[in-house]
């Protein structure tokens, strides 16, 4: 992700405690004690304490975690559902916790969506009805809101359904049309709890490719709410970890695998496929170096010799990369008298982008094992992986 995005929400030491005594939950945590220990002396449950993030314009942040560790509480504290007992939540520049009632209704209906597990559908309405409810209780003229709906749902796929109604769709049809209603509100931000949940995993997993597609088309910026790992590590820019309404670690899904905060994650994350989720660029080394199209097949030798490969790489003057010279083509156009290394330039190798699961690029290896060329979308060379490369990491990521 991004870094230089803006920031869309800002959330600063958010509580929310669920009793009539918050004040005597908070003196208690302020002394040390913790949310188990808060609740035998007082009765108070801390749901949430101290929760720090951003969230990025056009990212998809993760909040993940066990059932009671407070992620649910949090989505709802976010467009205030649920009344936070302290902290800022500042969206576009509005804290939310101080907004009148009038103030916060215009606020949600600016900026927050919502997408539920339980899809929500009114079963008499047809799914184009379903996909313009929203725009209906705002009043917006008929057909401009038949015209949004429509779009909407052509954006998840289901167009040539819009006269059906939600019994006649499956399950994962019927949270496209969930999904549609999100996006038909035009809000700026996509509140998802717990979305694909209730899903079969065959069905879950379209949704969570066909979230990613649409996401990679709209940047929407997307919280999503699961107490599943692998789909946290499948669809997140990011992902915050919760653990008893506390913040244990927030990361990339490669930040949390490779660098576990402490040994909670590292229990949490012990069976994960990390090939599937590290990527060409955790196992990208440095390119040692690399020949020009115009170099001499001596000029080359000598680069290979010196840095004991038998093979390299060709980059234009902006490292685009060009080709590939093996050591022996390279030496017999030395003794062919060959002025440049153009005619001994080869195309049949391996190049991915710096996104490649690493679970691909075992069987990208060839017998001559050439390194594979991680490239940018100019076709930059940005470094190679080695066949070794990915297996340390793999090993090092067990290792945490």
């Amino acid at each position: 992700m991004n870094e230089n995005r803006n920031v869309k929400i800002r959330v600063r030491n958010l509580t929310k405690v669920f009793g009539s005594q918050p004040k005597k939950a908070l003196e208690l945590r302020e002394q040390g004690l913790r949310r188990a220990d808060i609740f035998e002396k007082t009765g108070q449950t801390l749901g949430l304490s101290n929760i720090n993030f951003d969230v990025h314009e056009g990212e998809l942040l993760v909040i993940m975690g066990l059932s009671g560790s407070g992620k649910s509480t949090l989505i709802r504290c976010l467009n205030r559902l649920i009344e936070p007992t302290e902290g800022e939540i500042v969206i576009d520049g509005e804290n939310i916790p101080e907004l009148g009632d009038k103030a916060l209704l215009e606020c949600r209906r600016r900026h927050f969506s919502m997408v539920f597990q339980n899809f929500a559908l009114f079963p008499h309405r047809t799914v184009q009805q379903n996909a313009e409810f929203g725009l209906e209780i705002r009043g917006v003229d008929k057909a401009k809101r038949a015209e949004i709906a429509r779009n909407a749902l052509k954006q998840v796929g289901l167009e040539g359904w819009e006269d059906a109604l939600p019994n006649q769709l499956s399950g994962g049809m019927q949270q496209r049309v969930g999904l549609a209603r999100a996006l038909a509100n035009d809000a700026t931000v996509l509140l998802m709890d717990e979305a694909f949940s209730a899903l079969d995993p065959l069905i879950r997993g379209d949704m969570q490719q066909e979230l990613l597609e649409l996401q990679s088309r709209m940047q929407k910026t997307t919280v999503f709410i699961t107490h599943d790992l692998d789909e946290a590590l499948t669809i997140g820019d990011r992902i915050v970890l919760l653990k008893d309404g506390e913040v244990v670690q927030i990361g990339t899904p490669e930040e949390i695998l490779t660098q576990p905060a402490d040994d909670y994650v590292r229990r949490f994350i012990e069976g994960v496929d990390k090939s599937r989720i590290l990527t060409a660029e955790s196992a990208m080394r440095p390119v040692r170096a690399t020949a020009r199209e115009d170099d001499g097949p001596r000029t080359v030798l000598r680069k290979m010799k010196e840095n004991a490969i038998d093979s390299i790489y060709v980059t234009s003057r902006e490292r685009k990369l060009l080709g590939l010279v093996e050591a022996d083509a390279a030496d017999q156009a030395s003794k062919d008298g060959k002025d440049s290394i153009r005619d001994c330039m080869i195309h049949d190798f391996r190049s991915v982008g710096p996104e490649e699961p690493m679970h691909n690029l075992f069987a990208m290896f060839s017998e001559k094992s050439f390194p594979i060329a991680v490239v940018d979308s100019d076709r930059r060379l940005l470094g190679v992986v080695v066949k070794g490369a990915v297996l340390d990491q793999l090993a090092q990521a067990g290792d945490n």
